[in-house]
């Protein structure tokens, strides 16, 4: 991608084109995707979801709605096509979403002292998935969190605000805000999520409930600790793998103790992320998407679930990192694209194989959990690197004259 500004536009806008064309074929079904019918969580969950929203109440009773209360909105979203039915208007949606996103980081890619290695990212990344992207609602999640990382800089205020109705949206984009090092980032932030949250929980009852709905879930089968039970079940673990709060689950001995784990890790990711933030020295332009992407990367791994719509959050973040020319995260975005085509492969085309834990299922698994690990620690150690180790050379002028002061605004 170091040649991204060389390759002409109009070859970036006919692979957009292009790719999102199969997938609209794929999820309206004029083709068929191996594996499992991916979209059956639009028509099924997501329209059940939608007839109880519609009345007003979240679906307090329904242990599989596992989301913050904006979430609706992205739900009741396929009502501005009323022409359409629900899953059709849902995939149409999704695909505006994807626009939204191709759009901004073209835009970034050709201002002065940008790259368009970012739209490449994004691209190439998005159809990486298969059909699963226009499937679920992270696609629009993830619109949100590019226009904020884009808009940081020079708007904190719009940055704090769009996380805030990100993270509303679906929590991980809050950890947006890790890298800012604006005041009125965090202010705006806060001043929106408490408005939503208050908006939120007058007008719709149960709009909290999710906060309670994943205690007894298990580990997913697509986790990194998922890894141990695959290989036990070689080994007479007792365990079994079963539908539980909206995914495949390992249910069983020890689940609790790899799933206290996970938890434990996450600790870990956080406790570095602080170490990092009060040891911070200089904070480039690209620190502020370069730390969301390692945040959110430490946090996806370390996690019970790897869902994998979870992917276009990194793809996502990845591609706001490489619009800056002076990002050091290529290494990983390029480990994360590779993660995006063994996560296809694990689902839904190889998921059967997943399940059975049988050797195909398991490498596939491992692999796709091997890249994202190490993403995660050599976007941490660039991360690191370029905002608090001593530089080894005499930082240009120029260079120096760019950098974002660290004291607050």
């Amino acid at each position: 991608m170091a040649g991204a500004r060389r390759i002409p536009v109009w070859l970036l806008l006919a692979t957009w084109l292009l790719t999102r064309l199969v997938l609209l074929l794929f999820v309206f079904k004029v083709w068929v995707f191996p594996g499992p019918d991916v979209t059956s969580d639009v028509s099924v969950i997501y329209q059940g979801w939608y007839e109880t929203l519609r009345t007003g109440t979240f679906p307090q009773g329904d242990v599989t709605w596992q989301y913050p209360p904006a979430a609706a909105l992205a739900i009741l979203s396929p009502a501005l096509l009323p022409f359409l039915q629900y899953a059709q208007a849902f995939f149409v949606l999704a695909c505006v979403a994807d626009l939204a996103g191709f759009g901004l980081l073209l835009y970034a890619g050709l201002r002065r002292g940008k790259s368009l290695r970012g739209a490449w990212v994004w691209v190439v990344g998005v159809p990486l998935l298969g059909p699963t992207v226009y499937a679920r609602y992270d696609l629009m999640v993830t619109a949100v969190a590019v226009a904020a990382l884009l808009a940081g800089m020079r708007r904190p205020r719009l940055m704090g605000a769009l996380a805030a109705f990100g993270a509303l949206l679906k929590v991980w984009p809050a950890l947006l805000l890790v890298g800012a090092g604006r005041r009125r980032a965090w202010i705006s932030a806060a001043a929106t999520a408490g408005a939503l949250a208050l908006l939120f929980a007058v007008s719709m009852p149960g709009a909290f409930s999710f906060l309670t709905a994943q205690r007894d879930r298990g580990t997913e089968v697509e986790s990194l600790g998922s890894l141990v039970f695959h290989v036990a079940r070689h080994y007479g673990w007792e365990g079994r793998v079963m539908l539980n709060y909206g995914s495949v689950e390992f249910l069983g001995p020890y689940v609790d103790w790899v799933s206290a784990a996970a938890l434990f890790l996450t600790v870990i990711a956080f406790g570095w992320l602080l170490l990092w933030r009060v040891s911070v020295r200089r904070l480039p332009p690209h620190a502020l998407a370069d730390a969301a992407f390692v945040a959110v990367l430490l946090f996806t791994l370390t996690s019970r679930v790897i869902s994998p719509q979870y992917m276009v959050w990194l793809v996502g973040l990845a591609a706001v990192c490489l619009c800056f020319p002076g990002s050091r995260m290529l290494l990983p975005a390029g480990l994360v694209l590779a993660a995006c085509l063994a996560t296809v492969l694990e689902f839904p085309v190889y998921f059967a194989n997943v399940v059975a834990s049988d050797r195909l299922g398991v490498t596939l698994l491992a692999t796709r959990n091997g890249l994202l690990l190490l993403a995660a620690l050599t976007a941490a150690r660039s991360l690191w690197r370029t905002t608090v180790s001593r530089p080894t050379a005499t930082v240009p002028p120029q260079t120096a004259r760019t950098q974002e002061t660290l004291t607050p605004s």
